[in-house]
């Protein structure tokens, strides 16, 4: 009896000393975080000759994928022989973790060859990948492969199918219903996903009607439908069914919040705001962001003021102290732009960098645009330079920016670093080029740029971009050119068009084509005064007084009157506004003293006011 067992203990010690180095190089790998380390851990598996292992092998594959070297672990995969379903699946895994569906759709055509059985885990991550590479055929025929394997029925792999149906929109729906439709057992995710489908097509009577049938409902099942209602803009809806919600969470409640910010009633966003038992940066974003969207852009600074100021700790109340994200600082920054306010914006500019946003490419973008339209371009090229990282939003910014304050060589200067560093201009990018060119007179390279949009980029040109030549030949002098190429566009000319073109005519004293841009105008802008008051300064300047009183008339039968130029600026911590010869202001006095002085700097400099547009507008 003694020598038998002492014969299996002999004949298992060579797999108990596997196990053993296959336990101790699994730790290792799991403890691994340099790709240094990972070579040295793979020296240990070949030295112990278990390479290919089938417990070793999958965790080699998975620290690979960590490191990003599924180059590596590919090559490993490859010199294994007979690879086991979990080594299968870590090669899946790790594609997908690198956002690689295309080679987790390839990989599974070469499962499939090989004859390897694949699981209930395999499925989903490949299913998943066909819908992100938009593999609409090799998905099919995943499905098909799945029906085989006799997985129709797991509620883990028939989600993953709903998804990538409803993915491709409303043409396939039907056939995620059907998947749907043969799961034995549906759980939440299932009843999620099919709902969720349904509301992506904005079917939300179908969305609603399975709603009511599913027999578990969790909070993310509840704020699917919210949501949908809002993208609808039902609103009614929306708080209807979020007020019979068992279990709001704080997403939920953020969810109402930007609906009601979305379709602009602002009284409701901020009472619910008020009403929110708790609050993440997530709430105060929507606060501030929903009154960026509206237009109230004094009030984001306030607000943002506030979450600035919160003291109170977690479990004081519904505040907790909240550290502004990228999201915050971007709307802050907007509504500072909008309002002219330089000094807040230089102030959340070193804030967003304390708070670790020096290199964050959408706060970069966000400063360089408030620095721009505060007019001061030179920090705002500052801010582009900083950047290691630009985008097509940066680029456009920028030349935009440098192009609305006349530095127009500098525009296309920087279009041309733009195209060599491999950017792709857009249609934002011309609009920035086309104006650029119109502050030079460069008719010709207008012309150029024009046409490279279609040429060389594929870009049809926009309503925008035809104004911008229009604006360019009219400030040219070439106002037939410019009636020519309106006539000749392939939209209806709109009001910001025949606005330039009457704008050259008044430069140039064309009466015959300022009179047909009036009539447009007038079409288009009934109630606008001051495409009037344009024509009538035409007459003004060549004497035509009895035309000019006909104008009058006309104007005053409008009933409208045209409103005063009005300036917004930020000052001491206050948003003041201005209209052309306002006194309301409590330091009126030294506001206009001082705006002697500058007139009398510029007059000594060479500069001739033109105030008769000033005198006769009114």
């Amino acid at each position: 009896m003694q020598s038998k067992i002492g014969k299996l203990v002999v004949n298992d010690s060579p797999k108990l000393l596997q196990r053993v180095a296959e336990e101790r190089l699994i730790s290792l790998l799991r403890s691994c975080e340099t790709c240094t380390r990972l070579h040295q851990i793979h020296a240990q598996i070949v030295t112990h000759g278990l390479q290919g292992n089938d417990y070793v092998t999958p965790s080699f594959i998975t620290v690979c994928a960590r490191l990003g070297r599924m180059g590596h672990a590919r090559r490993v995969f490859d010199r294994t022989a007979q690879p086991n379903g979990a080594t299968w699946n870590s090669m899946f895994r790790g594609f997908a973790l690198l956002e690689s569906p295309f080679d987790v759709v390839v990989l599974f055509a070469q499962m499939h060859r090989a004859g390897a059985s694949p699981n209930c885990f395999t499925f989903p991550m490949v299913v998943k990948s066909c819908a992100q590479a938009n593999a609409v055929r090799e998905g099919e025929q995943v499905h098909c492969v799945v029906a085989k394997r006799g997985f129709k029925s797991n509620s883990f792999v028939g989600t993953a199918l709903i998804h990538m149906y409803s993915a491709r929109g409303e043409v396939s729906v039907g056939d995620a219903y059907k998947v749907f439709g043969e799961m034995r057992e549906k759980n939440v995710f299932a009843w999620t996903a099919i709902i969720a489908a349904h509301v992506a097509c904005r079917d939300m009577a179908s969305a609603r009607r399975l709603f009511d049938l599913a027999p578990q409902r969790d909070v993310v099942l509840w704020n699917v439908v919210v949501s949908g209602y809002i993208e609808l803009g039902d609103m009614v809806a929306a708080r209807a069914l979020f007020d019979k919600m068992p279990n709001r969470d704080v997403m939920s409640w953020n969810t109402v919040l930007n609906g009601y910010a979305y379709i602009g009633d602002v009284e409701s966003f901020e009472q619910l705001f008020d009403e929110m038992p708790a609050r993440n940066v997530y709430s105060w974003n929507g606060l501030i962001g929903g009154y960026v969207r509206n237009g109230l852009f004094n009030e984001a600074l306030e607000c943002f003021k506030r979450m600035l100021m919160l003291t109170k700790q977690e479990g004081e109340g519904g505040d907790v102290v909240v550290v502004p994200n990228d999201y915050t600082v971007v709307a802050v920054l907007s509504a500072c732009s909008r309002l002219g306010d330089l000094e807040m914006g230089k102030w959340v500019h070193v804030y967003a960098e304390s708070i670790g946003y020096k290199e964050n490419l959408f706060v970069g973008n966000a400063l360089i645009d408030m620095y721009a339209k505060c007019g001061v371009i030179e920090k705002a090229l500052d801010v582009f330079n900083c950047l290691d990282v630009k985008d097509i939003i940066t680029w456009n910014t920028i030349i935009n920016g440098l192009a609305m304050h006349g530095h127009a060589a500098n525009a296309l200067s920087l279009f041309e670093r733009m195209k060599s560093a491999g950017e792709k201009p857009d249609g934002v990018t011309f609009v920035g080029i086309l104006s650029a060119c119109t502050h030079m007179g460069l008719v010709k390279d207008g012309f150029l740029h024009f046409h490279s949009m279609v040429d060389n980029y594929s870009i049809v040109p926009q309503i925008e971009h035809y104004g911008c030549m229009v604006d360019l030949l009219g400030r040219a002098g070439l106002i037939d050119r410019a009636v020519n190429f309106v006539r000749k566009m392939p939209m209806k000319p709109d009001a910001i068009i025949w606005a330039a073109l009457l704008g050259a005519c008044r430069m140039y004293k064309n009466v015959e084509i300022a009179e047909v841009a009036l009539e447009q105008l007038i079409e288009l802008e009934p109630n606008n005064p001051a495409n009037f008051v344009m024509l009538s300064n035409i007459y003004k300047d060549l004497g035509r007084w009895e035309d000019v009183a006909r104008l009058k008339i006309a104007m005053r039968d409008t009933g409208f009157k045209k409103l005063p130029g009005c300036s917004v600026i930020g000052c001491n911590d206050s948003v003041v506004e201005f209209y052309s010869l306002d006194e309301r202001h409590p330091e009126t006095e030294s506001i206009y003293r001082t705006l002697k002085g500058l007139t009398i700097l510029l007059r000594l400099n060479g500069y001739v006011p033109n105030v008769v547009d000033v005198a006769h507008g009114n």
